[in-house]
């Protein structure tokens, strides 16, 4: 058997890893000319900038890859810092620890009392949001100032736009949650001291994140093609014929990994061959249908001397600023400070000039923090983060092709450890499938 992926991100580059491990022939093919689709490094004055997610936790896929890529040299460990949320003139500390939410004054006395209940709730509702789900169970406090602020702000959406069945419910599956939080992390949290196991710790490379996806594409030069756009597939006597730049390669599988709206333009050429037509053109309408929020990253350098991993701005507060990320603090960055603007309270910013982006990360940084910066750099992610608003709803009409692997952040959850956790599992079934196949030519009569 054949694949062929189509994404040269993190998510496709670890699925041709898994499948070459496990002896499965296949092929990558990436429009961009670098690998790592959001997952992008750069250097600006001599210092590293990450354009998309600043760090990740080495998981143990994580640590697998990076042991078998040989980069243990090159890993740059992060200390496990406190967060910040910033509301009503000040930066207050996020608790981690029972002793941390008796310390903060996030929450007032009332809004801690009243998470306590929690456990007497019930479970999310169905069509409840994040928000609503927050302010029942936690009360409104913990839903405004707390939860809402943290998980809504990694993907720069509303928690009161954010069904909770598309959202938080799914992070909470993965986590192995059931039943009460609260309970269910005290449990964690026993078994963890009596077990002595650490969660994994937060890191980076010295060349930025990026030098994961590099170093498994170059690892597979032969067959990872960059800037080779797959312009079509359709399927012929039982295979996928993908018309790229390049010209024509066959496979009998394919892997798909990229955005919802790319995804829907490769389905549309699938559809004639597919045995339910209309099914595979509902399913490219849904995709087009999936939000994701544009967003701006602004690089900015401070002597600022703040120690953090950094802060989310609570929604209701009067900045564009959606949170910043303290790189010089967590990773030892040389001053780098990463400011996030657009999301749902300005999509529209990234429309705007570099000169304005600088001018407002620069003026609310140093209103919310109390330290001078200039501007390094300003990336724009027009297709940022998965929304997981109400548009997501149209994941209920989505369904792949026969022989059409999904692995992309809206069939499981995104970053990094997530993207790998998903990519190992597609490989997987897409090996024992070789290895089946195989078994029953050997086994058939001749």
């Amino acid at each position: 058997m054949t694949v062929a992926v189509v994404g040269a991100g993190v998510s496709g580059l670890a699925v041709h890893h898994y499948l070459r491990e496990s002896g499965v022939e296949s092929v990558v093919f990436e429009a961009d000319h670098e690998p790592g689709g959001v997952v992008r490094s750069r250097r600006v004055e001599g210092r590293v900038l990450d354009l998309g997610p600043q760090r990740t936790r080495l998981t143990p896929g994580i640590g697998d890859l990076v042991e078998s890529l040989a980069l243990g040299d090159e890993l740059r460990a992060a200390d496990d810092l406190p967060l910040y949320v910033y509301r009503d003139g000040r930066l207050r500390l996020v608790p981690r620890s029972p002793r941390d939410a008796l310390a903060t004054d996030l929450l007032s006395w009332r809004g801690k009392v009243r998470a306590l209940l929690e456990p007497l709730t019930d479970a999310a509702r169905e069509g409840e949001t994040v928000e609503a789900f927050l302010t029942r169970t936690f009360g409104p406090e913990v839903a405004r100032y707390y939860v809402g602020p943290l998980y809504g702000g990694i993907y720069g959406s509303h928690p009161d736009e954010m069904p909770m069945e598309y959202s938080l419910s799914r992070a909470l599956d993965a986590a192995g949650i059931e039943g009460s939080v609260l309970v269910s992390v005290a449990r964690k949290l026993l078994r963890r001291t009596r077990s002595d196991r650490d969660t994994p710790p937060i890191v980076s490379f010295d060349a930025g994140l990026q030098r994961l996806p590099e170093a498994l594409a170059d690892a597979h030069a032969d067959s990872v093609h960059l800037g080779t756009p797959v312009e079509s597939v359709r399927r012929e006597d039982g295979t996928f014929v993908l018309r790229t730049s390049a010209g024509i390669e066959r496979a009998d599988r394919l892997v798909v990994t990229t955005p919802g709206d790319v995804t829907a333009d490769l389905f549309a050429g699938l559809a004639d061959g597919s045995d339910d037509p209309e099914s595979v053109r509902e399913s490219a309408e849904a995709l087009r249908e999936l939000n994701y929020n544009p967003q701006v990253v602004v690089h900015l350098h401070s002597d600022a001397g703040l120690t953090g991993a950094g802060f989310q701005v609570q929604y209701d507060e009067d900045f564009r600023t959606l949170g910043a990320t303290w790189n010089a603090s967590l990773l030892d960055r040389d001053g780098v400070h990463t400011c996030y603007l657009g999301g749902f309270k300005n999509p529209e910013a990234v429309e705007w000039s570099d000169e304005r982006l600088e001018s407002v990360a620069v003026a609310e940084f140093e209103e919310l923090t109390g330290a001078s910066a200039r501007p390094l750099a300003v990336h724009r992610l027009r297709r940022g983060m998965p929304a997981y608003d109400r548009s997501w709803a149209a994941l209920d009409r989505i369904s792949a092709p026969d022989g059409v692997h999904l692995c992309t952040n809206y069939t499981a959850r995104a970053g990094i450890p997530g993207r790998i956790r998903e990519a190992e599992q597609v490989a997987e079934a897409l090996a024992e499938r070789t290895q089946s196949a195989r078994r029953h030519l050997a086994t058939s009569p001749s």
